[in-house]
């Protein structure tokens, strides 16, 4: 069973409705192998959960980038909000140690499956809003994404980086880029991987990153820099 204690003083938030935080962290799995323990999936909280963060992440968006468009505002939305980015926050708030799974889902890696963990986040998000109210919540949220928003033209760049390479590897050398991945350790609790991208048989970028993706963005970013080196427009 999860320590509810022990995660609401790691959280820093105390419910007064206990028995919404421990829904918040039943996978459905585990109700597949307890059926009649009273417990709930938490895919309810998930949908009012996804709903809370996208209205917090909007307005912070909005007020922190007062001269951006609305396609730039709809790109940092979608980098803050996107399974990535929620899992990688969930991990880091540990909910994979509080997680009920089912037996299976536990011994093959739950606690750490990124869609388990992104959907934990928001089913916290949903079940502190309706416990504590929604600047609690906002509170929350904004703590919680303080250091992605600082990021953001950063972590857009990078995104970018990839399918900016692409369409100059297809340019000019009639092929695609290929990438290969490791992991290479951790730092401060986080895995970190490398990541290597090559056109036909030569590497032109190398990269590391908290996820694949962004070690594989890394790259892209380093081949494009190379490419412009070597070859004008």
């Amino acid at each position: 069973m999860a320590d509810l204690e022990k995660i609401q003083t790691a959280l820093g938030i105390h419910f007064k409705n206990q028995a919404l935080l421990e829904t918040a962290l039943v996978h459905s799995s585990y109700l597949n192998e307890r059926s009649g323990h009273g417990l709930i999936s938490n895919e309810r909280l998930e949908f009012l959960g996804d709903a809370v963060l996208g209205l917090f992440i909007a307005e912070m968006l909005y007020r922190t980038f007062a001269g951006e468009d609305e396609g730039t505002l709809t790109r940092y939305r979608s980098l803050l909000v996107r399974r990535e980015t929620l899992s990688r926050l969930g991990e880091s708030l540990k909910l994979g140690d509080y997680l009920y799974l089912g037996r299976g889902e536990d011994s093959s890696g739950g606690r750490a499956k990124p869609a388990n963990l992104s959907r934990a986040l928001e089913a916290l998000i949903a079940a502190i809003y309706l416990d504590q109210g929604s600047e609690a919540a906002g509170r929350f949220i904004h703590r919680l994404f303080a250091a992605d928003l600082a990021r953001l033209e950063e972590m857009s760049a990078i995104a970018d980086s990839k399918s900016r390479l692409q369409e100059i590897v297809q340019s000019r050398f009639q092929t695609t880029p290929r990438y290969n991945e490791t992991e290479i350790g951790s730092q401060s609790g986080e895995i970190l991987f490398a990541a290597t991208v090559s056109v036909r048989e030569d590497i032109l970028g190398r990269g590391e990153g908290r996820t694949k993706k962004e070690a594989q963005s890394r790259a892209a970013q380093q081949a494009i820099d190379e490419l412009g080196r070597h070859f004008t427009p």
